[in-house]
């Protein structure tokens, strides 16, 4: 009910914010991807899920424009009615010239050519909370204790079981009794139907998450649920039912997996830093030194925010899936992590 609900979700006067929120310039470098692919691909369109304030499409719609590279067609798939009435009045009063080309869709285009992006939507994917205990696989519920909400355990579904007992064959060690986790079972499926839409291009998935061998790491030993509510981050998904965001990082080995069923490629994983460094940020920032110097604290404020380790430059990666022989998006090739996935 969280993203149906009509509530300011996004921003500063919402429960989180994002990267596109933060600046256009993660827009403006993304489109510098898109137009890269789509000059080697001679057509294409962009296709952009859960496109949140708009300030997304709205970045990128404006650097594509420069660049002599807007699509024939820029797709959106947005399950939130709220969220998409936002959308277009954003698109509308921000570049107007650009509406006639956006177009809302209710589903995985069929035969797309072009790039796909989506930023921080795999990590709102459900997730199943599981247990270790001894030899066996425990499945976590929700009951009421009072007037509040509580864990409980139960043994997992054969499909819950079998998911655990893939993840330790795949890491090579068994998890010990008592580790905690999740897995995203709809995450496989999601990533195979978006894969199998496209006919030629690249899928680029941003979001917070690390490879599977991290994810399941002894250390991590309570998963990686995470709630936001008025900016506050914590990790109990038990409270305010239905008005925080509840989230969880993503596995980007599961994704690698799923695009492989499908015969894409990993073009290439690389951190939200390194995504934004080696995809033209220099060159968004040229003029730097011609902006007023209140302009400049701002610029680099929030330059900060989307490229230092601490804030969101290495906990959010980029994974580029690609279907088609041409090269991948320059902002993947440098710095490659594809051999930790």
């Amino acid at each position: 009910g969280y993203y149906t609900a009509g509530t300011t979700k996004l921003g500063a006067d919402g429960d989180f914010v994002t990267a596109p929120e933060i600046s256009p310039l993660f827009g403006r470098v993304l489109a510098r991807q898109c137009a890269f692919v789509r000059e080697q691909l001679q057509n294409g369109n962009v296709f952009e899920l859960g496109a949140g304030s708009g300030a997304l499409a709205v970045s990128m719609l404006g650097k594509l424009e420069e660049l002599d590279a807007l699509p024939e067609r820029y797709l959106i798939l947005e399950v939130s009615a709220d969220l998409k009435e936002r959308q277009e009045a954003r698109i509308r009063q921000e570049c107007p010239q650009h509406i006639e080309r956006v177009e809302w869709v209710a589903e995985f285009p069929a035969d797309f050519i072009g790039v796909v992006v989506a930023n921080e939507v795999a990590d709102a994917l459900p997730v199943e909370r599981f247990r270790i205990a001894g030899e066996e696989v425990l499945q976590a519920g929700v009951e009421m204790d009072g007037p509040a909400f509580a864990w409980c355990y139960r043994a997992a579904s054969e499909q819950l079981g079998r998911a655990v007992r893939n993840i330790e064959s795949d890491i090579g060690y068994s998890l010990d009794d008592g580790y905690e986790s999740v897995v995203s079972p709809g995450l496989t499926n999601w990533i195979t139907e978006l894969s199998s839409s496209v006919n030629e291009g690249v899928i680029l998935l941003i979001d917070y998450g690390v490879s599977r061998r991290e994810y399941y790491s002894p250390e991590r030993r309570q998963g990686w649920l995470r709630c936001h509510f008025r900016h506050h981050a914590h990790n109990d998904p038990l409270i305010l039912p239905g008005i925080q965001d509840i989230t969880c990082w993503v596995d980007f080995s599961a994704v690698a997996k799923a695009a492989s069923i499908t015969g894409m490629n990993v073009a290439g994983y690389a951190t939200q830093a390194h995504l934004l460094m080696d995809g033209g940020l220099e060159q968004e920032l040229t003029d730097f030194t011609t902006l007023s110097v209140a302009k400049q604290v701002e610029l680099s404020r929030q330059v900060k925010l989307l490229t230092l380790p601490a804030e969101m430059g290495e906990n959010f990666k980029c994974i580029g899936l690609q279907r088609g022989k041409f090269l991948p998006p320059p902002a993947l090739s440098r710095m490659d992590r594809a051999h930790l996935l």
